[in-house]
């Protein structure tokens, strides 16, 4: 599938039907390589010159919006495909691939009347892209939330001792609590547990002897138990901190563990529920966006092509994808196809700094209409 299209018209001297004939054996002849296709683009409302001159200084910027969110929803989709690890499914409209949507692109009658005022049809497009771009702001947020609590609790659950929670490390028989005794959690630098052995007893008075146990070691930390009166409990937290242990805050709680465990899964229920809400609204959201899109450059072609080559509407509008190589060719073979006195206009024009060539949104100064979709 290629992922970048031209989207062009050319001047209508005779008959639509005979220039694309011409143009099909030009490309097969000297462009093989290039697929090559009708776009139908219909009979829309003209309006006033000075109405579609106004449009066309905002077709261009409104055409950046529309392609910006299609982008966004895609990436969106691959981001999501490859976060689940599912495979990637062929982006649609309406169950066609989107290069098929584009390049047998049929205007929907029903969605935009061709008699409506070419400005009426750009504003509604425009607001149903804005109002989708919307939606998907609101619900990325709301994923994204969801994923940042679980981030934050898989963190305290990966993290270091120092930091992670300990509820699952720590079982019942491992916190004696008595009226006069109590017990604490040391977190010992990996290679101080030595120093940690051969000192805890001393490090204030009525600490139980050969009370330390070790539950747990990771690459930097390893996690001790060490058993003493209440009363002494505050002299040892700070002796130990003068060594270089540190003594962790803890409560055994079978209620609270399971309270976490529960949250846990419920957050990684909605994260799933949310995920694949979230992806299926994109795949429906992309073909919306994309469908609103081919339509918004179809009414681009029609503006640009009248303003370019003037009243009434007389031109053939095509999709072309060529490669990098054939570039040169093909827009050599579309110049040819033009009328050689606009041709010779355009040409002097551009090496004057192309003032005209921005009249119709089309700044590459060639003397036909055209324009890039990139899908990607």
């Amino acid at each position: 599938m290629a992922t970048r299209y031209w989207v062009v018209s050319l001047p209508v001297q005779n008959s639509a039907s005979s220039l694309w004939n011409r143009l099909q054996d030009q490309i097969s002849k000297h462009s093989f390589d290039t697929p090559l296709y009708r776009f139908n683009v219909p009979n829309l409302r003209v309006g006033t010159l000075d109405s579609l001159l106004s449009l066309s200084d905002d077709l261009v910027k409104s055409n950046s919006f529309v392609e910006g969110v299609s982008h966004k929803i895609r990436r969106q989709i691959e981001e999501l495909e490859r976060v689940s690890g599912v495979e990637s499914n062929a982006l649609t409209v309406d169950g066609v691939p989107v290069d098929s949507y584009l390049t047998r692109f049929v205007w929907d009658e029903a969605k935009y009347p061709t008699m409506a005022p070419l400005r009426e049809v750009v504003d509604s497009i425009h607001g149903q892209v804005t109002k989708i771009e919307d939606d998907l702001k609101v619900r990325v947020a709301e994923y994204n939330n969801v994923r940042s609590q679980l981030n934050a609790i898989n963190r305290k659950q990966s993290g270091s001792l120092a930091v992670r929670d300990l509820s699952n490390l720590v079982k019942p028989e491992d916190m004696i609590t008595t009226e006069h005794l109590v017990t604490l959690l040391a977190i010992v630098p990996k290679y101080s547990q030595k120093d940690w052995l051969a000192s805890y007893e001393t490090l204030t008075n009525f600490v139980v002897p050969r009370s330390s146990k070790k539950l747990y070691e990771d690459n930097e930390y390893a996690l001790y138990t060490v058993i003493l009166f209440h009363r002494v409990a505050d002299n040892f937290r700070t002796s130990a901190r003068e060594r270089g242990f540190q003594i962790r805050d803890f409560e055994y709680s079978p209620e609270a563990q399971e309270s976490r465990k529960q949250e846990l899964e419920k957050l990684m229920q909605d994260q799933e529920r949310l995920r694949s809400s979230l992806l299926q609204w994109c795949y429906t959201s992309y073909g919306e966006v994309f469908s609103s899109w081919m339509h918004f450059c179809a009414v681009r072609v029609f503006v640009e092509s009248i303003l370019r080559y003037g009243l009434p509407p007389s031109f053939l509008a095509c999709v072309l994808a060529p490669s990098v190589r054939s570039e040169k060719k093909v827009r050599s073979i579309l110049e040819g196809l033009c009328d050689s006195a606009n041709s010779s206009y355009w040409k002097n024009d551009d090496e004057v700094g192309g003032g005209m060539a921005g009249l119709a949104g089309d700044t590459d100064g060639h003397p036909y209409v055209c324009f890039t979709i990139n899908l990607v």
